[in-house]
């Protein structure tokens, strides 16, 4: 999902060290929606570099983009249903499920590029440029966009020493907890996203 193999290994890393920091904060909270929040957010950490491993290393077709678009299926469903209930913090829950199925729009996209019979490797490849929706892409490129912008806008009154509107605490509490380092995730895992989709 991406054009050189070196822009892949970074989102490779970005993704995988904003993933690992989520699941050490969702270890430490307690059982409840900031919990369900920072699980959710892992996953797609974790997903997002597992799906931008260049393709030299390690190519999922035919059986990889059928697994991400199951896993996130039921990602975005799980984030969807609490929203029927009422349940807390439906703007994540919302965020959660628009970055799950475009996580299964890539998953599909890569599937459906890989059946036209081209084999090239180059960061314009064919195979790799066919499986988008010119007009989903741009919508959630432009959603992706606005989030990231409005991420970095929350972000800065947080070095101030502001409270987290989660709940989570002033900066000096465990660093696992820091309300700048949770939204500066939330961040990072946007801006990988919106890369990743410019490579449909």
């Amino acid at each position: 999902m991406h054009g050189s193999p070196l822009v892949g290994w970074l989102l490779v890393a970005l993704c995988a060290a904003t993933g690992a920091y989520c699941l050490l904060q969702m270890r430490g909270e307690p059982p409840g929606p900031v919990r369900r929040i920072a699980a959710a957010e892992a996953l797609m950490g974790w997903g997002m570099a597992a799906m931008a491993v260049p393709s030299t290393a390690l190519d999922p077709r035919p059986w990889g983009p059928l697994a991400f678009a199951g896993v996130f299926a039921v990602a975005a469903v799980r984030a969807l249903l609490p929203v029927g209930r009422g349940a807390g913090f439906p703007g994540h829950r919302l965020h959660h499920a628009v970055g799950a199925l475009a996580m299964v729009y890539m998953a599909l996209a890569m599937m459906v590029g890989g059946t036209g019979g081209h084999h090239h490797t180059g960061p314009m490849a064919p195979d790799r440029m066919a499986g988008g929706v010119p007009l989903l892409t741009g919508l959630l490129l432009l959603y992706f966009a606005v989030y990231v912008v409005r991420s970095g806008l929350r972000l800065v009154p947080l070095t101030d020493g502001a409270v987290d509107g989660a709940g989570a605490g002033p900066p000096g509490a465990d660093w696992s907890r820091r309300p700048e380092l949770r939204h500066a995730c939330r961040l990072s895992m946007g801006i990988g996203m919106f890369a990743m989709l410019v490579t449909l």
